[in-house]
């Protein structure tokens, strides 16, 4: 049974890893560096006009030598994460500096600050592996679509694996409300319309509703429906860096927006009923979301009653086959027994666990 819980910012936080290790001797370099871990939400140690100390140089998670200070890490053991960083695009001192210390990368100024700020905020957040997202569509209107995405987003948290379920359906009612949602605490679209840039990863898991280990970006009751394409890019890569299972539940329709969160999808999955004219429908919804996304597999959802199977339905389609759904007799009624794919059993649930486990499997590749 999944409860409400408030997110605290402990967990978060003590994901965070340390700040960046500075060496210059530049002052006017060295505040351009202060300034952009500042825009990263990041605090580095500074040594200034000095070897580093091997305790700080040996566990910093990044390191941003000025071109100036070369020197004062020749002589210190070798190692990754090390960044080179000066002005003069013609300076040709800077690129034989970069190969003495083994530098992974140069980088010039102005130029390189958006690069080096993402990179700083990816320290600062301790970012991995990107969050598998997976996209769920009906093939047309009451296909099972949000419940899917609902059922794959409560199988994975009862995993205990990192997981955030976003609506992507402005006209959808809430899928806060599917999953039981709609009364806990936090933000909702509406709220972050006017995201711009990188948002923080934790911060934004840390304010919106949660069950247990599901975190739920929904829409709330008002009257708008339109988040712009840059909110959607800049809330969704921060649900993405915090790695795990995000599951977002999309319309059927392509707009700026949509094109941006199908441009950020793993998976696309499409729900059909195995009927001629859910096919029918399903093939423009098909042709609109392969344009932009690559990955667009077939969910057939049962009963299989017009000679139409879960194969047929694929083949119609030209799309490969996820699975099938058969009919499912016990699903509870809203707002009673659990959201979808609580209870761990059932097709719909056996489903979601399978196709899980596969996309999770090994390396962490998603085979078709």
């Amino acid at each position: 049974m999944f409860g409400s819980s408030t997110p605290g910012p402990q967990q978060a936080t003590a994901e965070r890893t340390g700040g960046p290790l500075i060496v210059t001797e530049d002052e006017c370099l060295l505040d351009d560096l202060l300034r952009l871990c500042a825009a990263a939400g990041s605090e580095p140690e500074v040594v200034f006009g000095a070897p580093p100390r091997a305790a700080s140089w040996d566990t910093a998670p990044l390191v941003l030598v000025g071109a100036e200070a070369g020197r004062h890490v020749r002589a210190v053991a070798r190692r990754g994460g090390v960044l080179l960083v000066g002005r003069d695009p013609d300076d040709a001192e800077i690129w034989r500096t970069a190969l003495d210390i083994r530098a992974d990368h140069v980088l010039l100024l102005p130029d390189a600050e958006h690069w080096l700020v993402d990179r700083i905020a990816d320290v600062a957040e301790g970012v991995g592996r990107p969050a598998l997202t997976v996209g769920v569509v009906g093939g047309r209107g009451g296909a099972g679509a949000s419940t899917l995405a609902c059922a794959l987003a409560v199988t994975s948290a009862r995993a205990r694996r990192r997981t955030m379920l976003i609506d992507g359906d402005p006209l959808g009612g809430g899928i806060d409300i599917l999953v039981g949602a709609e009364r806990s605490g936090g933000l909702r679209w509406p709220d972050l319309a006017d995201s711009r840039g990188r948002v923080n990863s934790a911060v934004l898991e840390e304010s919106l509703p949660r069950l247990d280990a599901l975190s739920v970006l929904s829409w709330d009751r008002g009257d708008q429906v339109v988040i712009p394409a840059q909110a959607m890019r800049s809330v969704l890569g921060a649900a993405r860096r915090r790695g795990g299972l995000v599951v977002v539940d999309l319309p059927r329709r392509v707009d700026e927006a949509v094109a941006e969160t199908l441009r950020q999808i793993d998976i696309g999955l499409l729900v059909v009923p195995a009927e001629l004219r859910a096919v029918a429908a399903a093939t423009r919804v098909a042709a609109a979301f392969s344009m932009v996304l690559k990955d667009l597999r077939v969910v057939a959802r049962g009963p299989f009653t017009e000679g139409i199977d879960d194969r047929e339905t694929a083949r119609l389609l030209g799309l490969p086959l996820a699975g099938e759904l058969p009919p499912e007799s016990r699903l509870p009624a809203l707002g009673s027994g659990g959201p979808p794919g609580s209870s761990g059993r059932g097709p719909l649930a056996g489903f979601c666990t399978a196709f899980l486990d596969r996309a999770f499997a090994g390396d962490g590749s998603v085979p078709a």
